[in-house]
């Protein structure tokens, strides 16, 4: 009885442990995946931006319409490089992982232009679900952010 007790305990601690690193998988991942997305984008590589979102992802931009699809996401991408949106930096706060999906709560920090069109710094949070894919890769399903209120410059 002993020795079976022994072996559940085992199988449970080595159960709790594999879903530890599972998570710790996903964290890392995801992390990595917003390092390659910001140099991407910092690149001004709206394609390589894009590449991070599964075909039928979405994104909720505020103050704009819902964008729908891989390729309308990097004509929208696009135009935000295209419109003087620079030096973006994200950083996870949360990860949690669910299966084939995770949700990131996280903050951003870049350069957009003001009303003078010179480069004014605005940071903000936002939203993310990851969906893994069928080869294990974590990518954007569904992402929505804002703008933290104005601050005096």
């Amino acid at each position: 009885m002993r020795t079976i007790s022994t072996v559940i305990l085992a199988l449970a601690v080595s159960i709790g442990l594999a879903g530890s690193v599972g998570a710790q998988s996903a964290r890392s991942d995801i992390e990595a995946a917003l390092l390659t997305f910001t140099k991407a984008f910092n690149a001004k590589d709206a394609a390589a931006v894009a590449a991070h979102y599964t075909e039928d992802a979405a994104i909720l931009p505020p103050d704009s319409p819902r964008v729908d699809g891989r390729d309308k996401i990097q004509q929208f991408w696009q135009g935000a490089i295209d419109g003087g949106v620079s030096d973006l930096a994200l950083e996870a706060v949360e990860i949690s992982e669910s299966g084939d999906f995770a949700f990131e709560v996280g903050k951003f920090r870049l350069k957009a232009p003001g009303r003078d069109r010179n480069p004014v710094d605005q940071a903000g949070k936002y939203i993310v679900v990851w969906k893994k894919g069928t080869d294990g890769t974590w990518q954007l399903y569904r992402d929505i952010w804002n703008a933290d209120p104005a601050t005096q410059q």
